[in-house]
């Protein structure tokens, strides 16, 4: 299957990118794949493949730009030690702001192909990327029709970033995924987002799985 890889210029430099395509067709709608912690591996390039196999143009950024060269990790081999001090620094240098202003430049890139279709497009994160899509989400609400979050962690805080307060900004049809047994996420969290989504009138879906976090 297609895999173009592009570089995005974004206000902080350039964004290593992975443009993944369905086999056939087109045009086709678009969606902003937000990576995990782990960052860009075989793992992120086959979920992305999945989505693109239904239909969809993706376009999985390397978010960790700003840090320079790593990995990939592996992340059973980075769980076993001290994966904050590995994932730490990495992490720093990105963020739920980060990454929603870098969505200027993603859906700018996206406008400029004519294989896909449409203005409206979706955004789905995983852990540190869950917080991102409903950020980016809330942050360009014109733009996107749904967005999606998997084991996204911290999405209801009293952070004044926190996701939960985009949710009066959200046009989108919201998904989220958590897992039961989530110390990031935890079941008063997700009441207090789920308060704020049903408040805010978002249509919203949300499911708790029989599973630890990722």
């Amino acid at each position: 299957m297609p895999n173009q890889q592009v570089t995005i210029r974004t206000r902080d430099g350039d964004c290593p990118s992975h443009a993944v395509l369905p086999a056939s067709g087109g045009p086709w709608p678009a969606v902003i794949f937000y990576m995990d912690a782990g960052g860009i591996r075989p793992a992120m390039l086959n979920m992305a493949q999945q989505l693109a196999d239904a239909g969809y143009i993706v376009l999985l950024p390397d978010l960790f730009y700003r840090y320079g060269p790593y990995g990939p990790f592996v992340p059973e081999e980075v769980f076993v030690g001290d994966f904050r001090a590995v994932l730490g620094p990495l992490m720093a240098t990105t963020g739920s702001l980060t990454a929603a202003e870098d969505a200027e430049a993603m859906l700018a890139y996206l406008d400029t192909r004519d294989d896909v279709r449409g203005r409206e497009v979706g955004v789905v994160g995983f852990c540190m990327g869950g917080g991102m899509a409903l950020v980016t989400a809330g942050t360009y609400p014109d733009r996107f029709a749904a967005a999606a979050s998997f084991h996204g962690g911290n999405l209801a805080t009293d952070a004044p970033t926190s996701p939960h307060l985009f949710a009066p900004r959200l046009k989108a049809e919201v998904y989220i995924g958590a897992a039961e047994n989530d110390g990031s996420y935890p079941s008063a969290m997700a009441e207090r987002l789920q308060r704020s989504l049903t408040e805010a009138d978002v249509r919203y879906t949300s499911q708790t799985y029989s599973a630890a976090h990722g």
